[in-house]
This record gives C-alpha cells, sequence and structure tokens, in this order.
C-alpha cells in the first residue's frame, strides 16, 4: 500500500485514491457542523472548539458568508478552508462583475467542488481536507442546502451533517427530520448537535439564513435559552414515558391479581 498512498495521481490496484481517503478522515476528526433546511430559511450549525483565554473567538469561526446571500460551513482544516473560501468569494465576485447579477448557490457549490476535484488529479498538490455544507437562497427563493467533501463530489441535501461522529448525527436526522419553518427548524439543527456536543452556548454555534435578512448569528443567550427549551422538553418526554411505562406495570399487576381470585 506504500507504494500508493504517497502518490494524489496514482490509483492504487483496487481503485482506490489513498490520499484523498486520508483528506476524508481528517474530516472525520474535524469538528461536528450540521445544516437543515426548512421552507423559509436554511439553519447551519457548528460545534465551537475550546479557545485560549486571551484569543479573539472571532478569528476561529466555522461559519462564513461566501456572498451576502449565500453561507458555509465546514469540518477539516481550516486554513484550508480559508484558502478555499476565498477562493470561493473571488468567484462570487467575479460572477457579480462579469454578468452583473450575483452567483446562485448551485454555481457557487459546483465551483468549489471543481477546484476541491482538481487538487486530486493533479501533481504536486493535495487534497483540500476539508468538508463544507453550502446554504442559500434559489433564484426562485427556495431554500437550498448542498454538501461537498474532499474528493470534488457535491449533492443537495435537505439536512445533513459533516465531521465528527457525522454519521450517527446523520442517522438521527433521517429519522427525526420533517419540514419545519422558523424557530422549529433552529430547535432540529440545535437538537442534532446536542447528540454529541455539550449543551451551552459555549460548545455551539448557530446561523440562520433567511431570504429577506440574509445571515444572523445567534446570540449566546438564545442559544442558550433553545437548549434550556430542549432539555425542558427532553424531560418531561421522558418522565411521560416513565409515567406511561409505570402504569402499564401496575395495570399488568392488578389485572393478574384479579386472575388469581
Amino acid at each position: 500500500m506504500s507504494r500508493y498512498d504517497s502518490a494524489i495521481t496514482v490509483f492504487s490496484p483496487d481503485g482506490h485514491l489513498f490520499q484523498v481517503e486520508y483528506a476524508m478522515e481528517a474530516v472525520r476528526k474535524g469538528t461536528l457542523a450540521v445544516g437543515v433546511r426548512g421552507t423559509d430559511c436554511v439553519v447551519l450549525g457548528v460545534e465551537k472548539k475550546s479557545v485560549a483565554k486571551l484569543q479573539d473567538p472571532r478569528t476561529m469561526r466555522k461559519i462564513q458568508l461566501i456572498d451576502d446571500h449565500i453561507a458555509v460551513a465546514f469540518a477539516g482544516l481550516t486554513a484550508d478552508a480559508r484558502i478555499l473560501i476565498n477562493r470561493a468569494r473571488l468567484e462570487a465576485q467575479s460572477h457579480r462583475l462579469t454578468l452583473e447579477d450575483r452567483a446562485s448557490v448551485e454555481y457557487v457549490t459546483r465551483y468549489i467542488g471543481g477546484v476541491q476535484q482538481k487538487y486530486t488529479q493533479s501533481g504536486g498538490v493535495r487534497p483540500f481536507g476539508l468538508s463544507t455544507l453550502i446554504t442559500g437562497f434559489s433564484p426562485e427563493g427556495k431554500p437550498q442546502l448542498f454538501h461537498t467533501d474532499p474528493s470534488g463530489t457535491y449533492s443537495e441535501w435537505k439536512a445533513n451533517a459533516t465531521g465528527r461522529n457525522s454519521k450517527a448525527v446523520r442517522e438521527w436526522l433521517e429519522k427525526q427530520y420533517t419540514e419545519t419553518s422558523g424557530a422549529d427548524t433552529v430547535k432540529l439543527a440545535v437538537r442534532a448537535l446536542l447528540e454529541l456536543v455539550e449543551p451551552s452556548s459555549k460548545n455551539i454555534e448557530i446561523a440562520v439564513l433567511t431570504k429577506e435578512g440574509g445571515m444572523k448569528m445567534m446570540s449566546n443567550e438564545d442559544v442558550d435559552a433553545m437548549v434550556k427549551t430542549i432539555q425542558e422538553e427532553k424531560e418531561a418526554a421522558d418522565k411521560a414515558k416513565k409515567d406511561k411505562v409505570k402504569l402499564q406495570a401496575e395495570e399488568a399487576l392488578a389485572a393478574a391479581a384479579a386472575a388469581g381470585n
């Protein structure tokens, strides 16, 4: 295997490009990112890494704007993300300048996927070690959510996760996802993050993208209030479940006693 995993342009006999797979492993070791598409908004949520006490946390954003109507969250290498996002921003501005119209979400996604793919078949380079969730609104006004990975593959989703333990979160979303709007969409994204992340605004960052208002980051107070509401609902549901089980057991005992008599 060592003959094939050092060169990006060489396939292994069983059809693998090991450097691309190693880049995907870098994504799996990155912090969790979640995207959920609603009927009137798209929500991006990321797991915040702890920062040094004297460090400005604004310099470590995992959610950024590409254009005023397109936002991106990523999992993987932050330095690689900075380069890729800056190239996407330049392409979006070039599109505005050339065509006098803003780029669509799919156009930007296709461009990012193309750049990532280019770095999987060129000598002297390595793949980008990141995966992205790209959100925005179509020209018709419909919310959109796209995902790209280090191989350059892109696809559209209703809800998706990338990064640490993303498979488990994606499976949870498959079971829990329904068409929602507004605060319900935000709540679904936060609930997905809470499957793996400690329930606190210190560990969670949420951005809501709407057609009229653009992207807005939720304040720490709003995130904490949402987390508290979700925890209270979960505790109430657990209590109701326990009470139901207890009642069923009591009824079964009563039925058994009556049958004995």
